[in-house]
């Protein structure tokens, strides 16, 4: 940990060394991002609104193919759901937009060399969130609807509303599509030299402790094989992390003049 620490430290003032905007300029540059971004995620709002039903259709397609109905207990419930849906669906169209705003605040503190991950970013950040999404959305969350109403809750009677619905989908959703963040996360601690792939080899066995917790507590089902399937992908993540970090740990650079 000692070594994460130093590391961080000499990747801060190295980039303190370069020249940059002072701390106004910083703000209002941040400032000017937000404003852009929070547009983007209004104005795409409204376009998933316009296609709400098409997209509750979609979010309720697990439960529906086990045929068990929703049930409200407050009158803006129905409403809520929709407009909740809608505004997922509008960050979801918006992310690229609010992606490369986050992109644009921080290249002023990269070298000019850093600055043509900018595509692969994008890319990789997007499709890895929806291949993390596809995952729950087609694995996960109808393997654990089946089991948890179908195998544990056979002898009741289920009263599921759509608020505990829609809070048990973004969770495996939402949760699985940032858990495929992984190797972006890494590739910014090592482009920054807070990690290198010695590093990320030499505590793979703690990583691999953490990811088959993560497994153990994401899996629907209790035997040792379906937890293993699940954390099968996370290691191939963590695998392209360490190849990630590899390629992309910054040697000793000498700063300009």
């Amino acid at each position: 940990m000692s070594d994460v620490i130093d590391k961080a430290r000499e990747a801060v003032q190295e980039r303190a060394e370069l020249p940059g905007m002072s701390l106004m300029e910083h703000l209002t540059e941040l400032r000017a991002r937000l404003i852009r971004s929070s547009i983007a995620l209004v104005l795409c709002f409204f376009v998933a609104y316009i296609f709400h039903e098409k997209l509750f259709a979609i979010v309720t397609a697990p439960i529906d193919a086990l045929h068990y109905p929703l049930n409200y207990t407050h009158p803006t419930d129905p409403l809520n759901l929709y407009l909740k849906t809608s505004l997922y669906g509008g960050a979801i169209i918006s992310a690229p937009f609010i992606l490369y705003q986050i992109w644009l605040f921080i290249s002023p503190g990269m070298y000019s060399n850093e600055k043509k991950y900018v595509i692969p970013f994008m890319t990789a950040t997007v499709a890895l969130f929806f291949g993390g999404a596809y995952f729950g959305y087609h694995w996960v969350l109808p393997s654990a609807l089946k089991m948890l109403i179908g195998d544990f809750g056979h002898r009741f009677h289920p009263i599921i509303t759509i608020e505990d619905y829609n809070s048990f989908f973004l969770s495996i959703i939402f949760g699985l599509g940032i858990t495929f963040e992984l190797p972006i996360i890494i590739f910014f601690l090592a482009l920054f030299g807070i990690v290198d792939g010695r590093f990320l080899v030499k505590h793979m066995r703690y990583a691999i402790l953490i990811i088959f917790i993560i497994a153990a507590i994401i899996c629907p089902l209790p035997d040792p094989l379906s937890m293993c399937l699940f954390a099968a992908p996370m290691l191939v993540l963590y695998a392209l992390s360490v190849g990630v970090a590899f390629a992309v740990s910054p040697k000793k650079k000498e700063l300009p003049a």
